[in-house]
Protein backbone atom coordinates (compact mmCIF):
# COMPACT_ATOMS: atom_id res chain seq x y z
CA UNK A 1 0.00 0.00 0.00
CA UNK A 2 1.22 3.61 -0.92
CA UNK A 3 0.07 5.41 1.78
CA UNK A 4 -0.55 9.74 1.67
CA UNK A 5 1.74 11.56 3.61
CA UNK A 6 -0.42 14.11 5.82
CA UNK A 7 0.15 16.83 8.12
CA UNK A 8 -2.94 17.85 10.18
CA UNK A 9 -3.56 21.53 11.05
CA UNK A 10 -6.04 21.81 13.65
CA UNK A 11 -8.11 23.37 16.14
CA UNK A 12 -9.99 20.86 17.98
CA UNK A 13 -13.18 21.36 18.48
CA UNK A 14 -15.98 18.49 18.02
CA UNK A 15 -15.48 17.85 14.39
CA UNK A 16 -11.76 18.01 14.47
CA UNK A 17 -12.05 15.41 16.84
CA UNK A 18 -13.43 13.24 14.70
CA UNK A 19 -11.62 14.01 11.46
CA UNK A 20 -8.66 13.00 13.38
CA UNK A 21 -10.19 9.76 14.86
CA UNK A 22 -10.81 8.77 10.86
CA UNK A 23 -7.41 9.83 10.07
CA UNK A 24 -5.82 7.78 12.77
CA UNK A 25 -8.20 4.79 12.03
CA UNK A 26 -7.17 4.83 8.17
CA UNK A 27 -3.94 2.97 7.06
CA UNK A 28 -3.77 4.55 4.15
CA UNK A 29 -2.85 7.84 5.70
CA UNK A 30 0.80 8.25 6.94
CA UNK A 31 0.36 10.77 9.59
CA UNK A 32 3.65 12.49 9.86
CA UNK A 33 2.68 15.39 12.64
CA UNK A 34 -0.48 17.21 13.85
CA UNK A 35 -0.05 21.15 14.53
CA UNK A 36 -2.21 22.80 16.92
CA UNK A 37 -3.58 26.38 16.50
CA UNK A 38 -5.94 28.61 18.15
CA UNK A 39 -9.50 28.78 16.48
CA UNK A 40 -12.58 27.02 17.96
CA UNK A 41 -10.79 26.99 21.77
CA UNK A 42 -7.18 29.21 22.25
CA UNK A 43 -4.01 27.50 21.68
CA UNK A 44 -3.72 26.21 25.20
CA UNK A 45 -7.05 24.10 24.79
CA UNK A 46 -6.59 23.07 21.52
CA UNK A 47 -3.33 21.61 22.42
CA UNK A 48 -5.11 19.53 25.33
CA UNK A 49 -7.81 18.54 23.29
CA UNK A 50 -5.36 17.30 20.93
CA UNK A 51 -3.71 15.10 22.83
CA UNK A 52 -6.45 13.90 24.82
CA UNK A 53 -7.72 12.90 21.54
CA UNK A 54 -5.09 10.76 20.13
CA UNK A 55 -4.26 9.30 23.37
CA UNK A 56 -7.51 7.52 23.24
CA UNK A 57 -6.46 5.90 20.04
CA UNK A 58 -2.90 4.58 21.77
CA UNK A 59 -1.12 6.27 18.80
CA UNK A 60 1.98 7.58 20.82
CA UNK A 61 3.80 7.22 17.37
CA UNK A 62 2.11 10.75 16.03
CA UNK A 63 3.82 13.59 17.36
CA UNK A 64 1.55 16.79 18.14
CA UNK A 65 3.02 20.50 18.09
CA UNK A 66 1.74 23.81 19.57
CA UNK A 67 1.32 26.53 16.77
CA UNK A 68 0.06 30.02 16.25
CA UNK A 69 -2.04 31.35 19.90
CA UNK A 70 -3.75 34.16 17.56
CA UNK A 71 -4.60 35.23 14.34
CA UNK A 72 -2.38 37.47 12.26
CA UNK A 73 -3.70 40.80 12.02
CA UNK A 74 -7.72 40.69 13.42
CA UNK A 75 -8.89 40.71 16.70
CA UNK A 76 -9.39 37.00 18.13
CA UNK A 77 -12.36 35.27 17.87
CA UNK A 78 -13.37 31.94 19.35
CA UNK A 79 -15.72 29.47 18.54
CA UNK A 80 -19.50 29.24 19.45
CA UNK A 81 -18.56 26.86 22.90
CA UNK A 82 -14.85 28.49 23.59
CA UNK A 83 -16.07 29.27 27.14
CA UNK A 84 -16.02 25.44 27.91
CA UNK A 85 -12.32 25.24 26.84
CA UNK A 86 -10.78 21.53 26.93
CA UNK A 87 -12.83 18.78 26.61
CA UNK A 88 -14.28 17.18 30.11
CA UNK A 89 -12.71 14.11 30.66
CA UNK A 90 -16.70 13.14 30.60
CA UNK A 91 -16.58 12.99 27.26
CA UNK A 92 -12.91 12.65 25.94
CA UNK A 93 -10.84 10.91 28.92
CA UNK A 94 -7.37 12.57 29.80
CA UNK A 95 -4.06 11.54 28.18
CA UNK A 96 -0.96 11.22 29.83
CA UNK A 97 0.78 11.97 25.55
CA UNK A 98 2.26 15.31 25.61
CA UNK A 99 3.21 17.46 22.65
CA UNK A 100 6.42 18.50 21.12
CA UNK A 101 8.86 21.23 22.26
CA UNK A 102 9.58 22.60 18.76
CA UNK A 103 6.72 25.19 17.28
CA UNK A 104 4.48 24.28 15.16
CA UNK A 105 5.91 26.51 12.50
CA UNK A 106 8.66 24.88 12.33
CA UNK A 107 7.71 21.68 12.07
CA UNK A 108 5.64 22.41 8.83
CA UNK A 109 9.24 23.99 7.65
CA UNK A 110 11.61 21.55 8.17
CA UNK A 111 9.22 18.30 6.87
CA UNK A 112 8.34 20.32 3.74
CA UNK A 113 11.43 21.24 2.76
CA UNK A 114 12.91 17.95 3.79
CA UNK A 115 9.64 16.68 1.50
CA UNK A 116 11.29 19.15 -1.26
CA UNK A 117 14.36 17.56 -0.85
CA UNK A 118 13.21 14.20 -1.30
CA UNK A 119 10.74 15.17 -4.08
CA UNK A 120 8.34 13.48 -1.96
CA UNK A 121 5.31 16.28 -1.40
CA UNK A 122 3.15 16.39 2.13
CA UNK A 123 -0.23 16.95 1.67
CA UNK A 124 -1.83 19.31 4.52
CA UNK A 125 -5.11 19.00 6.41
CA UNK A 126 -6.00 22.25 7.25
CA UNK A 127 -9.40 22.24 10.15
CA UNK A 128 -8.95 25.03 11.26
CA UNK A 129 -7.90 28.80 10.67
CA UNK A 130 -5.10 28.51 8.31
CA UNK A 131 -2.54 30.81 10.55
CA UNK A 132 0.01 28.48 10.86
CA UNK A 133 0.20 27.78 7.27
CA UNK A 134 0.40 31.32 6.61
CA UNK A 135 3.36 32.00 9.01
CA UNK A 136 5.29 29.13 6.79
CA UNK A 137 4.26 29.97 3.63
CA UNK A 138 5.14 34.07 4.06
CA UNK A 139 8.41 33.54 6.08
CA UNK A 140 9.70 30.59 3.80
CA UNK A 141 8.26 30.54 0.72
CA UNK A 142 10.30 27.91 -0.72
CA UNK A 143 8.06 25.54 1.41
CA UNK A 144 5.35 25.79 -1.11
CA UNK A 145 7.85 23.25 -2.91
CA UNK A 146 7.27 20.34 -0.47
CA UNK A 147 3.30 20.45 -0.53
CA UNK A 148 1.65 18.47 -2.88
CA UNK A 149 -1.78 20.53 -1.79
CA UNK A 150 -3.62 21.98 0.99
CA UNK A 151 -7.34 20.12 1.44
CA UNK A 152 -9.27 22.95 3.72
CA UNK A 153 -12.43 22.69 5.48
CA UNK A 154 -13.18 26.78 5.03
CA UNK A 155 -15.18 29.02 2.90
CA UNK A 156 -18.57 29.66 2.61
CA UNK A 157 -20.19 30.56 -0.75
CA UNK A 158 -24.26 29.51 -1.31
CA UNK A 159 -24.83 28.17 2.51
CA UNK A 160 -23.85 31.61 4.28
CA UNK A 161 -21.90 30.90 7.39
CA UNK A 162 -21.88 29.43 11.03
CA UNK A 163 -20.16 31.84 12.86
CA UNK A 164 -21.14 34.90 11.36
CA UNK A 165 -24.05 35.19 8.46
CA UNK A 166 -21.13 36.25 5.44
CA UNK A 167 -18.25 33.71 6.66
CA UNK A 168 -17.18 30.27 7.94
CA UNK A 169 -15.65 30.46 11.05
CA UNK A 170 -12.02 28.80 10.22
CA UNK A 171 -11.38 31.99 7.39
CA UNK A 172 -13.72 34.62 9.64
CA UNK A 173 -11.04 33.57 12.33
CA UNK A 174 -7.95 34.53 10.40
CA UNK A 175 -8.83 36.22 6.47
CA UNK A 176 -5.50 37.25 6.35
CA UNK A 177 -4.05 33.74 6.61
CA UNK A 178 -6.84 32.15 3.91
CA UNK A 179 -5.46 35.14 1.83
CA UNK A 180 -1.64 33.78 2.22
CA UNK A 181 -2.68 30.12 1.76
CA UNK A 182 -5.13 30.73 -1.39
CA UNK A 183 -2.76 33.03 -3.18
CA UNK A 184 0.20 31.08 -2.25
CA UNK A 185 0.04 28.59 -5.63
CA UNK A 186 -0.28 25.18 -3.77
CA UNK A 187 -2.60 23.05 -4.88
CA UNK A 188 -5.84 24.27 -2.38
CA UNK A 189 -8.94 21.74 -2.41
CA UNK A 190 -11.83 22.74 -0.61
CA UNK A 191 -14.39 21.20 1.49
CA UNK A 192 -17.15 24.92 1.95
CA UNK A 193 -19.91 24.49 3.91
CA UNK A 194 -22.19 24.16 0.96
CA UNK A 195 -20.99 20.79 0.88
CA UNK A 196 -20.56 20.11 4.33
CA UNK A 197 -24.36 20.77 5.24
CA UNK A 198 -24.94 17.75 2.89
CA UNK A 199 -24.08 15.30 5.16
CA UNK A 200 -25.88 15.11 8.12
CA UNK A 201 -24.87 12.34 11.09
CA UNK A 202 -28.52 11.42 12.70
CA UNK A 203 -29.20 9.77 16.12
CA UNK A 204 -29.30 6.22 15.18
CA UNK A 205 -25.63 6.69 13.73
CA UNK A 206 -24.80 8.06 16.41
CA UNK A 207 -26.33 5.47 18.53
CA UNK A 208 -24.33 2.67 16.41
CA UNK A 209 -20.82 4.41 16.63
CA UNK A 210 -21.03 4.43 20.43
CA UNK A 211 -21.56 0.77 20.42
CA UNK A 212 -18.96 -0.41 17.81
CA UNK A 213 -16.73 2.29 17.52
CA UNK A 214 -14.43 1.50 20.66
CA UNK A 215 -13.05 3.78 22.61
CA UNK A 216 -13.34 7.18 20.06
CA UNK A 217 -16.49 6.04 19.31
CA UNK A 218 -18.18 6.48 22.54
CA UNK A 219 -15.97 9.80 22.88
CA UNK A 220 -17.69 10.85 19.55
CA UNK A 221 -21.12 9.90 20.59
CA UNK A 222 -20.93 11.87 23.95
CA UNK A 223 -19.26 15.15 22.15
CA UNK A 224 -21.74 14.59 19.21
CA UNK A 225 -24.84 14.19 22.17
CA UNK A 226 -23.54 17.34 24.54
CA UNK A 227 -22.34 19.75 21.50
CA UNK A 228 -26.21 19.14 19.58
CA UNK A 229 -25.63 20.12 15.83
CA UNK A 230 -28.80 19.75 15.01
CA UNK A 231 -30.51 22.51 12.50
CA UNK A 232 -34.10 21.55 11.98
CA UNK A 233 -34.68 24.88 10.50
CA UNK A 234 -31.80 25.48 8.38
CA UNK A 235 -31.27 22.27 6.79
CA UNK A 236 -34.88 20.91 6.81
CA UNK A 237 -34.67 17.50 8.45
CA UNK A 238 -32.36 16.45 11.59
CA UNK A 239 -28.99 16.02 11.70
CA UNK A 240 -25.99 17.99 11.97
CA UNK A 241 -22.73 18.16 10.17
CA UNK A 242 -18.87 16.81 11.00
CA UNK A 243 -17.31 19.56 8.37
CA UNK A 244 -13.97 18.68 9.39
CA UNK A 245 -13.99 14.68 9.32
CA UNK A 246 -15.02 15.68 4.59
CA UNK A 247 -11.14 16.53 4.19
CA UNK A 248 -9.98 13.21 5.75
CA UNK A 249 -13.08 11.14 3.69
CA UNK A 250 -11.83 12.74 0.42
CA UNK A 251 -8.49 11.79 0.97
CA UNK A 252 -9.61 8.42 1.33
CA UNK A 253 -12.39 8.34 -1.53
CA UNK A 254 -12.45 11.28 -3.60
CA UNK A 255 -15.29 9.28 -5.49
CA UNK A 256 -17.84 10.24 -3.10
CA UNK A 257 -17.25 13.76 -3.91
CA UNK A 258 -18.28 16.12 -6.89
CA UNK A 259 -16.53 19.16 -7.68
CA UNK A 260 -15.78 22.15 -9.85
CA UNK A 261 -12.31 24.29 -10.66
CA UNK A 262 -12.83 28.09 -9.55
CA UNK A 263 -11.05 31.37 -8.52
CA UNK A 264 -11.26 31.84 -4.94
CA UNK A 265 -10.74 34.59 -2.65
CA UNK A 266 -11.52 36.52 0.47
CA UNK A 267 -12.23 39.68 1.85
CA UNK A 268 -9.91 40.32 4.78
CA UNK A 269 -11.01 43.55 6.22
CA UNK A 270 -14.15 45.67 6.50
CA UNK A 271 -17.30 44.53 8.47
CA UNK A 272 -17.32 41.30 6.41
CA UNK A 273 -14.12 40.27 6.78
CA UNK A 274 -14.09 36.54 6.21
CA UNK A 275 -17.03 36.37 3.06
CA UNK A 276 -15.32 34.40 0.39
CA UNK A 277 -16.66 34.09 -3.10
CA UNK A 278 -16.09 30.93 -5.94
CA UNK A 279 -15.60 31.84 -9.22
CA UNK A 280 -16.86 29.20 -11.02
CA UNK A 281 -18.08 30.60 -14.29
CA UNK A 282 -14.75 32.71 -14.86
CA UNK A 283 -16.40 36.34 -14.05
CA UNK A 284 -13.55 37.56 -13.35
CA UNK A 285 -10.89 36.42 -15.90
CA UNK A 286 -8.57 35.11 -13.38
CA UNK A 287 -7.04 31.62 -13.10
CA UNK A 288 -8.69 28.94 -10.86
CA UNK A 289 -6.78 28.55 -7.66
CA UNK A 290 -8.98 25.75 -6.18
CA UNK A 291 -11.01 22.44 -6.45
CA UNK A 292 -14.14 22.79 -4.89
CA UNK A 293 -16.09 20.43 -3.89
CA UNK A 294 -19.62 21.20 -4.50
CA UNK A 295 -21.54 17.57 -3.49
CA UNK A 296 -21.03 14.86 -1.11
CA UNK A 297 -22.49 11.22 -0.98
CA UNK A 298 -23.84 11.24 2.20
CA UNK A 299 -24.89 7.88 2.95
CA UNK A 300 -21.50 6.76 1.52
CA UNK A 301 -19.58 9.87 3.72
CA UNK A 302 -21.54 8.02 6.85
CA UNK A 303 -20.79 4.70 5.97
CA UNK A 304 -17.02 5.53 5.90
CA UNK A 305 -16.77 6.34 8.91
CA UNK A 306 -18.39 4.21 10.86
CA UNK A 307 -16.31 1.63 8.93
CA UNK A 308 -13.26 3.53 10.49
CA UNK A 309 -14.75 3.79 13.79
CA UNK A 310 -15.45 -0.01 14.11
CA UNK A 311 -11.71 -0.63 13.65
CA UNK A 312 -10.69 0.52 17.31
CA UNK A 313 -13.41 -1.92 18.81
CA UNK A 314 -12.15 -4.45 16.67
CA UNK A 315 -8.23 -3.86 18.12
CA UNK A 316 -9.45 -3.73 21.43
CA UNK A 317 -10.95 -6.79 21.35
CA UNK A 318 -7.40 -8.16 20.08
CA UNK A 319 -5.61 -6.50 22.21
CA UNK A 320 -3.94 -4.51 19.46
CA UNK A 321 -4.58 -0.89 19.96
CA UNK A 322 -2.10 1.85 18.58
CA UNK A 323 0.34 0.96 15.76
Amino acid sequence: MVQERIIIDTDPGVDDAIALWLALASPELDILGITAVAGNVPLEATLANACKIVGLTGRDDVPIFAGAARPLIRDQVFGKYAHIGAFSPDWVPDSALLPEQEHAVDFLVRMTRQAAAEDHPITICALGPMTNLALALRFHPDVARGIKQIVSMSCAFTALGNRVPWADFNVYADPHAAEIVFSSGVPVVIMPLDMTFQALIQKEQVDDIERHGGAPGKAMAALLRTFDRNEVKRFGRDGGPIHDATVIAWLLKPELFHSASARVGVQVTGQTAGYTFADFYHKLNEPDNALVMRDIDEQGFLALLAERLRRYDMEARNGSGGR
